[in-house]
């Protein structure tokens, strides 16, 4: 074969053999006059070259790729799999400039998802942003008392594997606000859904209770913090102290999280140091 004709045939061969050109994805959010442009190339799991531009009235702000800490290596947009804009345009605060909300997810099994909250700066001109993890549950944004104010609806993240395994954790509702320069817990501020969850983990106790699992600690560690933050400290200690009396409290890793009243003092440690 001449060199010319094999020059060609590998060359040839290369170009077959090349991978495709990523395929880019955008999604934009508006609101009054903020525009917010987040772009990503790939395919779940293998996403690369995630970027966010935001405008105001046509004039870019800000323009940079998207990093975080809490994703290290590999930050994936937040919602992976599903036809929902990982992007949003709210004014959280109802004070008319809207914030830039990207959500992010940070790989790996029962982790993470993280929501970086951009916000104008007048007195650079561009945009300055805080994060939250908000772990395996993740959040949904909600204007609770219809008011203007949003807040992040979520989860406690903390008690995943505090007494059992991930699948029978219970995580008791969080509900957080955003400040300007960051998020603060308000969930006490919202009694009658705190009741709700409660009446929600009770239920699921009950139903394991009396198909004999041995798997109901972490439930009732989810039930005893909602009764915590309603002011129910005493009563929610002499029922979990009547359970563990009745046999009730029970792990099926005996040998490494505790189980009957050993668990009760476990919990009533762990809440305190976690502010309930």
């Amino acid at each position: 074969m001449r060199r010319g004709l094999l020059i060609a045939v590998v060359v040839a061969v290369t170009a077959v053999c090349a991978p495709a050109a990523l395929a880019t994805t955008t999604q934009t959010a508006s609101n009054g006059a903020v525009t917010a442009t987040f772009t990503f190339s790939g395919h779940y799991p293998n996403y690369s070259a995630l970027h966010l531009q935001i405008a105001q009235s046509g004039s870019v702000l800000y323009d940079a790729a998207v990093h975080s800490k809490v994703c290290g290596k590999y930050c994936a947009p937040g919602a992976t799999g599903t036809k929902a804009s990982s992007v949003q345009v709210i004014d959280l605060d109802d004070i008319g400039q809207p914030n830039v909300i990207l959500s992010l997810y940070t790989g790996g099994a029962h982790c993470c998802f993280v929501q970086q909250i951009f916000t104008f700066d007048p007195g650079t001109m561009t945009y300055g942003v805080v994060q939250h993890d908000f772990g395996d549950p993740g959040t949904r944004i909600e204007d609770l008392n219809h008011d203007g104010h949003h807040e992040f609806v979520t989860a406690d993240d903390r008690f995943a594997y505090a007494f059992t395994d991930y699948a029978a954790s219970g995580l008791p509702l969080q509900i957080l606000t955003f400040t300007g320069s960051g998020l603060e817990d308000v969930t006490d501020s919202y009694p009658a859904l705190i009741r709700k969850d409660a009446a929600t983990w009770l239920k699921a106790f009950k139903q394991l209770d009396h198909g004999h699992d041995i798997d109901s600690t972490g439930v009732i560690a989810a039930w005893a913090a909602d009764e915590y933050r309603l002011g129910k400290v005493a009563a929610a200690n002499r029922y979990l102290v009547a359970q563990a009396k009745a046999g009730h409290l029970k792990t099926p890793v005996a040998s490494v999280e505790p189980q009957g009243m050993k668990f009760v003092a476990k919990l009533k440690t762990f809440l305190r140091r976690h502010g309930y």
